[in-house]
């Protein structure tokens, strides 16, 4: 069924007045926030309808970034046998001990024997300590003599240089965890030492939460993506923007379409997607061709979030769309590139994060200084580039919903309330989840309020 179809074509949006700015209507940010992690996590679950996708088994090199989909268990003791933890002697018994003329016990290698009382054996780091083993004595904390019996024979000895208590750097079976013990619990994030984790506890794959699928739809007839601007039209800064930064927060993103000012192209494309988050650039206010609210309607969608009390981004929205196996939703960022920042730190990122099965903590540090004061809107919170300094975040010039010279330069968004913040007022800060330059020399490029 086509818009048209719908029969709910609208009028002539161009000859009508535009309706004022109703701040009632719109969402406060941090409601709007818990609003969109709360439809993600309905989502994940299933609440909503036929469930989301199962998980996914990944190789190790695979599951980087990844979250997983249930407990990693232990598939074996950690360590599995007991290992020296220094290179030294390997010693059963009292001192001082005859050393053993064979070569040393390597990593990797059984050791050759029974080691008798009053024996010692070199060992190495990680090598498996033979049977009888006392302690291990560190290379450094020993010496060695010359010992001849009725003059016959004569046998090196083995000297400690410190007291030797039973056990000594030697890392027993089990010492780390035993085979089934939890090593974490599902709902984590797989770092680079998550993989080693799961590699030494005997992984090969991994059960992982499925990235997010994600649609980008750039909207509008002005919109050049090469060359420079020129009669009435300007680059597309959202494009190459969007999606990398939808990645970094873990989503997989599927396309990257750019669709005009057409009410049926953008219908179309709402109703066809298979993804399971739609992003899509402009059309949210109430324009001669901000089509937006009316292709929702038209597709059935109910809205969750109408506008947000936020600076910029506020005609930002989101709806869960009808139809489909899977619960999915729209997320309408304002065509502004700073202005769509904001409205993927307020709506974008919960979501996805509650839809990949992330712990629930925010991507930002609270209550940080602020070195200087802060405008701030009469009723709506204001997001403004910071960067960090020492014990304190400055502001950021060139913060406009248009401009993106402030965020490029920035560690972070602080959150200013309504009325401002005064030099010293702690503001919550929202991180880019990219590394930042966080030092005290000024980005390049950054310019301060």
């Amino acid at each position: 069924m086509t818009l048209k179809e719908s029969a709910l074509v609208a009028p002539d949006t161009a000859s009508l007045p535009q309706p004022a700015e109703q701040p009632h209507r719109a969402t406060a940010w941090p409601a709007a926030r818990t609003t969109a992690a709360e439809a993600g996590a309905a989502a994940r679950t299933g609440q909503l309808g036929a469930g989301a996708r199962g998980p996914l088994t990944v190789p190790l090199g695979a599951a980087l970034g990844r979250v997983l989909a249930g407990p990693l268990l232990a598939l074996t003791d950690l360590p599995s046998f007991d290992t020296s933890a220094m290179d030294g002697w390997a010693v059963a018994g009292t001192g001082p001990w005859t050393l053993r003329e064979e070569g040393a016990v390597l990593a990797g290698h059984a050791p050759a024997a029974v080691l008798a009382d009053g024996e010692a054996v070199r060992i190495a780091t990680g090598a498996r300590v033979p049977t009888g083993t006392t302690a291990v004595i560190r290379s450094e904390h020993s010496q060695h003599s010359e010992h001849s019996e009725h003059s016959q024979h004569s046998e090196r000895l083995l000297h400690a240089l410190r007291e030797v208590r039973p056990g000594q750097d030697i890392r027993p079976r089990g010492q780390e965890c035993r085979s089934g013990d939890q090593l974490l619990p599902a709902g984590s994030v797989v770092t680079p030492a998550v993989l080693g984790l799961a590699a030494a506890a005997g992984y090969d794959t991994l059960p992982v939460v499925p990235r997010p699928r994600v649609e980008i739809l750039v909207l509008g007839d002005e919109l050049l993506t090469t060359g420079l601007p020129h009669e009435g039209l300007i680059r597309d800064a959202l494009g190459p923007m969007l999606g990398p930064w939808l990645e970094a927060l873990g989503a997989e993103v599927l396309a990257t379409r750019r669709i005009g000012d057409d009410a049926e192209e953008l219908y179309a494309a709402v109703t066809g997607s298979t993804a399971d988050l739609l992003i899509t650039t402009g059309g949210t206010a109430a324009g001669p061709v901000d089509h937006l609210h009316r292709v929702l309607d038209a597709a059935g969608a109910t809205l969750l979030v109408d506008g947000v009390k936020v600076r910029p981004g506020h005609p930002m929205l989101l709806a869960r769309l009808a139809g489909g196996a899977e619960p999915r939703h729209l997320v309408g960022l304002p065509g502004n590139p700073l202005a769509a920042v904001s409205g993927l730190l307020t709506l974008a990122e919960p979501l996805l994060a509650a839809l990949a099965g992330a712990p629930r903590e925010p991507r930002h540090a609270p209550g940080v200084p602020v070195q200087d004061e802060v405008q701030g809107h009469p009723h709506d919170t204001r997001l403004v580039p910071v960067v960090r300094r020492a014990d304190r975040v400055v502001p950021l010039h060139y913060n406009g919903p248009a401009m993106l010279r402030g965020i490029a330069a920035a560690d972070g968004l602080a959150v200013v309330p309504p009325g401002g913040a005064r030099p010293g007022q702690a503001l919550e800060i929202l991180g880019l989840p990219w590394p930042t330059e966080a030092g005290d020399a000024p980005a390049q490029g950054a310019c301060f309020t």
